[in-house]
């Protein structure tokens, strides 16, 4: 079913970054409107003058266009119901206001603050439950009233609510019929002394000026949809369809917060998230294909959602599960976009291994393993001591523009294990040491200096093997060093194990002979030789 004649608006304050719980209210309108063929609105709610910024505005917009949530009309795009910053339409509000006004639908309150403190504050004291503006100013004569606005005494404007009306119901796409008293609701403040219109007012102004047919929102909300229909109701406009949705909660049961690490959007893509894995994973909070399939391409998305299959259950963020799915997204990816994607912390590997190796002090080395050696106390490594500089992150993007088809090619050796892009920045430093090898204390011992092992035999078995070998290609690599078991009478694990220390620093790496076939033979056997040396030394 489509329906050309839907529309449907994201309306984030530009008060901080796009959290994940408006991230996926703006990925559910965005499907929607897709999947209906009809139009997706971006409306940027600034009337908060304190909190509201350009900057914001400008990091909520790229994180909009990080996760591919294109927009209709809105900012940078335009459209015919613009503008679309609520701080240019204060036109609209007043015309709306003067309209209630004309209805008798709105009155001026000339009560002070003060009068109301003290109002709410003699009713706790009488033991009551405060009900709200008690609608003393409902009742002035409009001459009157006139004649206190034209002296400049300061008020606001409420609606006047109907004292006849019965309950405020609707129907809501996902919480179904909802019904609210009505002798609840006090006559709001649609305007504020200074002119500027409450969040209820302007909302509802904006949403029914941009032809908003169907209002996909936060359960937070809910509270505001039987004010906003009354204004609906005061203007003579149909309210729109409301669909509110359920919150997002962290793993302890409780609402999604900062305690439960990152919470907005910018801090995912940081943390090496893919946009489609993202549109994806706060897609499933609440929604669901058919109650099985996990991994859902944003074309099936945009082609199959609906709000009837939104649930009202709270949601559950599971970070296990989002980079399980990240994975997932990342195993299917072309080696040159995960490049590309990967280019930051591919930097910083690049800038890590050079580091590592301009700084290298074989003495120092060799007093570090000893120390390990004889009480276990492991140093930093001279790479991770200090934050990288923009020179030395500039200078591996320099690699990587230089080389751009190499750096492709180490997609194969992290694609299967990968679960976030910032993997790179420490699974990769040991390709840029040259010819340093940056030896892990814990793997000298448990596999170099292991007893029984005949690490150093291995190791110069296999740098024979690799000094002649005619091809420098990983399957006739490995399997000539594998050819080595049976004559040196050793399991491959045995064999294998020494090499990759020796060349990659760590017995536990990405694959190994993947890992030489990028490398230069002399920066191999160069490791190789080291290693045998820094051996012999702890060993004598």
């Amino acid at each position: 079913m489509t329906d050309s004649n839907v529309r449907v608006r994201f309306a984030p304050s530009p008060t901080g970054k796009l959290h994940i719980g408006g991230a996926r209210t703006a990925i559910y309108n965005w499907a929607f409107a897709r999947a209906m063929g009809g139009k997706f609105i971006l409306r940027i709610e600034d009337t908060d003058p304190e909190r509201s910024t350009e900057e914001n505005t400008q990091i909520i917009l790229r994180a909009m266009r990080w996760l591919g949530l294109d927009w209709d009309e809105g900012p940078e795009v335009g459209g015919e119901l613009g503008p679309y910053h609520q701080m240019q339409r204060m036109d609209t509000y007043k015309a709306a206001l003067n309209t209630l006004i004309e209805r008798g639908a709105a009155y001026p309150c000339f009560c002070t603050k003060e009068q109301l403190d003290a109002k709410r504050a003699a009713a706790e004291a009488a033991g009551e439950a405060y009900a709200g503006y008690d609608r003393t100013c409902r009742d002035i004569d409009p001459a009157e009233a006139k004649a206190r606005i034209e002296a400049g005494e300061p008020h606001v404007w409420r609606l006047k609510v109907p004292n006849d009306h019965g309950p405020i119901e609707f129907d809501d796409a996902v919480y179904g019929h909802m019904s609210f008293p009505a002798d609840v609701m006090d006559d709001m403040i649609l305007v504020r002394t200074d002119g500027s219109p409450t969040y209820n007012f302007a909302v509802v102004c904006d949403d029914a000026n941009m032809q908003i047919t169907h209002v996909i929102r936060g359960d937070d909300h809910l509270s505001n949809t039987p004010r906003q229909i009354l204004i609906y109701e005061a203007l003579g406009l149909p309210a729109p369809t409301f669909a509110h949705l359920s919150m997002i909660l962290g793993g302890d049961g409780k609402k999604l917060s900062k305690r439960h690490g990152a919470t907005s959007v910018e801090e995912y893509k940081a943390q090496g998230f893919l946009p489609d894995t993202m549109v994806n994973f706060l897609a499933l909070l609440g929604w669901s294909l058919d109650g099985e399939t996990t991994i859902i391409p944003r074309d099936v998305l945009c082609r199959e959602f609906s709000l009837d299959r939104v649930t009202k259950k709270d949601a559950v963020f599971d970070e296990t599960k989002l980079e399980w799915m990240n994975g997932q997204y990342i195993k299917e990816m072309d080696a040159a976009e995960w490049a590309e994607l990967s280019r930051p912390w591919l930097a910083e590997a690049f800038a890590a291994g050079t580091r590592a190796a301009a700084n290298a002090d074989e003495a120092a080395e060799l007093e570090t393993l000893r120390a390990f050696l004889a009480d276990g106390a492991s140093a930093e490594s001279s790479a991770d001591a200090a934050a990288f500089t923009d020179e030395e992150l500039a200078a591996g993007g320099a690699d990587f523009d230089a080389r751009p088809e190499w750096y492709a090619k180490l997609y194969p050796l992290v694609a299967e294990r990968e679960t976030r892009l910032t993997d790179a920045a420490e699974k990769f430093p040991y390709m840029f040491w040259g010819a340093h090898v940056e030896l892990d204390p814990k793997s000298v011992k448990k596999v170099l200096l292991k007893d029984g092992a005949r690490a150093d035999e291995a190791l110069k078995a296999c740098r024979e093997v690799l000094a002649s070998a005619e091809s420098w290609e990983c399957d006739p690599m490995q399997e000539a060093c594998r050819a080595l078991c049976e004559p040196l009478d050793m399991k491959a694990k045995a064999l294998f194990q020494p090499l990759r220390v020796a060349v990659c620093g760590n017995m536990v790496s990405p694959p190994l002979f993947e890992s030489i076939e990028l490398m230069p033979r002399e920066d191999v056997l160069a490791r190789i030789d080291h290693t045998l040396e820094v051996m012999a030394a702890l060993q004598a």
